[in-house]
């Protein structure tokens, strides 16, 4: 009798553990699937930002250049996806304007930060967006333009402006500024941004294929 009841036990607790880490994987799998969608209508939203409806003309969510797992190492992604990274391009009545890349600031202060990094065809930068983050609020969530304008120094920069030696923050003898009482999330942010700036620079060709000098609007 003893042993039937051991026997029992053990069925109910298996059975238990495998009711609970199948509710556990559906759980997470829902909560991934809506972080994600979340993410991307938040990239969306913030494409018409970085390049407006005057600069393009063409579909940027549907002009877009998938990024080599190659690629994605080279703009701090790490690890495997649930969507792949595309770079998203925008033209005016066919000719190249700028390209939206996606990048990751693994060395955020609380973790990887989301970012997407417009660069207009002549190198220099359209803007740059956080699309998500778990800084601190108050402080490392100034990356965030509903909380502060610091992340539109980036407009207008580019490897030469400043020149690259420059690029960081000036506690690090840089040129960007940090926030008051944290340094650890500028100073990821201008790596990050820095980082698909010397992307772009390698991969232009890739990037506008046919472009040229003469395409530059």
């Amino acid at each position: 009798m003893l042993g039937q009841s051991i026997t029992k036990n053990s069925l109910i607790l298996t059975l238990f553990a495998v009711v609970t880490a199948a509710i556990l994987a559906v759980t997470y799998s829902a909560t991934a699937e809506r972080i994600s969608a979340a993410e991307r209508a938040a990239a969306q939203a913030a494409l018409l930002e970085l390049v407006p409806r005057s600069r393009h003309n063409n579909d940027m969510l549907s002009d877009t250049l998938n990024l080599s797992s190659e690629m994605q190492a080279a703009l701090g992604f790490h690890g495997k996806q649930a969507d792949t990274p595309v770079a998203y391009i925008a033209r005016f009545d066919g000719k190249p304007v700028a390209v939206i890349l996606p990048t990751v600031a693994p060395d955020g202060y609380s973790g990887d930060i989301k970012l997407i990094v417009g660069i207009n065809l002549d190198g220099t930068i359209a803007g740059v967006r956080a699309l998500s983050h778990k800084e601190t609020p108050g402080l490392g969530d100034k990356v965030d333009l509903r909380k502060s304008n610091w992340i539109l120094n980036f407009n207008g920069r580019s490897l030469l402006q400043p020149s690259i030696e420059q690029w960081a923050v000036k506690k690090d003898g840089g040129t960007f500024d940090q926030f008051t009482g944290a340094t650890i999330t500028p100073r990821a942010v201008v790596k990050s941004v820095k980082k698909a700036l010397l992307f772009f620079q390698q991969q232009r060709d890739v990037i506008f294929p046919s472009s040229s000098d003469d395409d530059i609007l």
